[in-house]
């Protein structure tokens, strides 16, 4: 079975969020599984060629109704997966970032999925390969199961099959119907979308489309049929019901390993993390300026600073706790300026107690995972989330409000003796349910400890890799291969 992933990053060659890092490690988890796994992505202008092994692969001209475009196709191989990277001027090669704003993400993407379709077909060519399947990601990839569904009359374009993954549903592509009839791409009458005037959005597009569609967790394949996740789309998900399957992300074990990773001062496992990982903790203050200190809880925070991840509820917590309580806090992070700003006024108050790190440094984050003792993700929504699996590898609780992904992973303390749980749950949406919740962790750190460590090991027994929900794709595909040839 041959699938090409396509999507608008990949750890580690472009990452904003979740969506880099399942392009970045699934295909490599489904070649273990005799699935020819390939990997389809802007070649955007930050990336360096030189780090990755990048190399000219070939090139075609492809016409358009507003052009030609040259198109250059790079390649290398990562973990075994050969990744294809692509560059057309103007939309890729020379830019500073994955995403820009609407008006130019539109127009660019739009191109993306086009010439994924092209580069296919060259590949078919060229090195006698091509899809099963299309495993489109999100809206940038949106209008991929459409374009394959408008040429099945084709005998090789018949027999390709679409999956889509929803990573976020709260990004969507929309609006887009200007840049579709200026390229001529023919009308969506799908009867779906056309009622719900939503023949311009390329989620829309793509759930109507693709003969199965993926989330990323369980949870979220059920929270995006109701309006509050669903975003406008609940009704157009309800639909594709019977086609919809939440298969949890799983994370990189060899890379997020505590007993390899290079870069912790002292490696551990869940059999010895008791007297291995207390030397982290150390260095993690040391580094931040904080008193260094054994009896302290460790607040911890590795994330994007956007309003899905819940700070708004946060902060008014982390103020008052640090307040009245002896505990220390350490972020890393960036986004919103508005967030930014407001952590950096929270770092200043309490030099003593929190130290902001503003940007991302993955050195920084995997020590922060290996030396925190509380993981905060107090999300609004989180499709699955990647953080608090990456903090019970390394023996940090996570935290975190009853939602996406976060529902699928964390168990919750059963507040005993811990034969139970893996950390703390919220549910409410208010910072008062933050910090009550923050305050429970403080009180079981410093007053049931035995508790405490269990709850590390089976959060670091937990298994968090790709293997299970690899074979959950494996199945998927296969079944969207027979619905498209059907």
């Amino acid at each position: 079975m041959n699938v090409l992933f396509v999507g608008a990053e990949a750890a580690p060659f472009a990452k904003v969020g979740g969506m880099a890092d399942v392009m970045g490690s699934l295909p490599a988890a489904l070649r273990k599984l005799d699935v020819d796994a390939r990997v389809l992505i802007p070649h955007y202008g930050f990336i360096d060629d030189s780090k990755f092994n990048i190399t000219h692969s070939f090139h075609f001209s492809f016409p358009r109704a507003t052009g030609v475009t040259d198109v250059h196709v790079f390649k290398t191989i990562q973990d075994g997966v050969p990744v294809y990277l692509v560059k057309g001027w103007p939309f890729f090669g020379e830019d500073s970032a994955v995403y820009t704003e609407w008006s130019w993400d539109s127009p660019r993407f739009i191109f993306f999925s086009q010439v994924a379709m092209a580069v296919a077909w060259e590949l078919r060519q060229r090195e006698g390969w091509f899809p099963d399947v299309f495993h489109v990601n999100d809206w940038h990839t949106g209008l991929i199961p459409f374009l394959v569904a408008i040429a099945k009359f084709d005998p090789v374009w018949g027999q390709v099959a679409t999956v889509l993954s929803i990573h976020n549903m709260a990004y969507q592509g929309d609006n887009v119907g200007g840049w579709l009839w200026q390229l001529g791409i023919p009308g969506r009458n799908h009867q779906d979308l056309l009622w719900r005037g939503l023949t311009d959005n390329l989620m829309a597009i793509a759930i109507a489309y693709s003969d199965k569609v993926s989330t990323v967790s369980p949870r979220y394949a059920t929270e995006i049929q109701y309006p509050y996740m669903g975003y406008g789309l609940d009704n157009l998900v309800r639909t594709r019901a019977g086609d919809l399957v939440g298969i949890l992300n799983g994370i990189d074990i060899d890379l997020w390993n505590p007993e390899t990773d290079k870069l912790l001062v002292s490696n551990f496992n869940a059999d010895n993390f008791a007297e291995k990982r207390p030397p982290n903790k150390h260095q993690l203050q040391e580094d931040a300026g904080l008193p260094v200190r054994d009896d302290v809880m460790i607040i911890g925070v590795v994330s994007r600073l956007v309003a899905q991840k819940g700070f708004d509820l946060a902060l008014p917590a982390l103020w008052q706790i640090l307040y009245d309580t002896d505990v220390q806090f350490v972020l890393l992070g960036t986004g919103d300026p508005n967030i930014d700003y407001e952590f950096w006024r929270l770092g200043q108050a309490y030099p003593q107690k929190a130290k902001i790190y503003q940007g991302y440094n993955a050195a920084l984050a995997q020590r922060i995972y290996a030396g925190c003792d509380v993981f905060l993700m107090p999300s609004h929504f989180e499709p699955c989330g990647i953080g608090q699996m990456n903090a019970m590898r390394y023996g940090a609780l996570p935290l975190v409000r009853e939602t996406g992904g976060l529902a699928d992973t964390v168990q919750n303390y059963d507040n005993g003796a811990a034969d139970r749980g893996v950390g703390f749950v919220f549910n409410w949406e208010t910072p008062d349910a933050v910090l009550g919740t923050l305050r429970w962790a403080n009180r079981t750190y410093h007053n049931n400890h035995d508790a405490w460590q269990r709850m590390q090991r089976r959060a670091m027994q937990t298994d968090v890799s790709w293997e299970n929900s690899a074979y959950q794709y494996v199945d998927l595909y296969r079944n969207a291969i027979i619905n498209r040839r059907r």
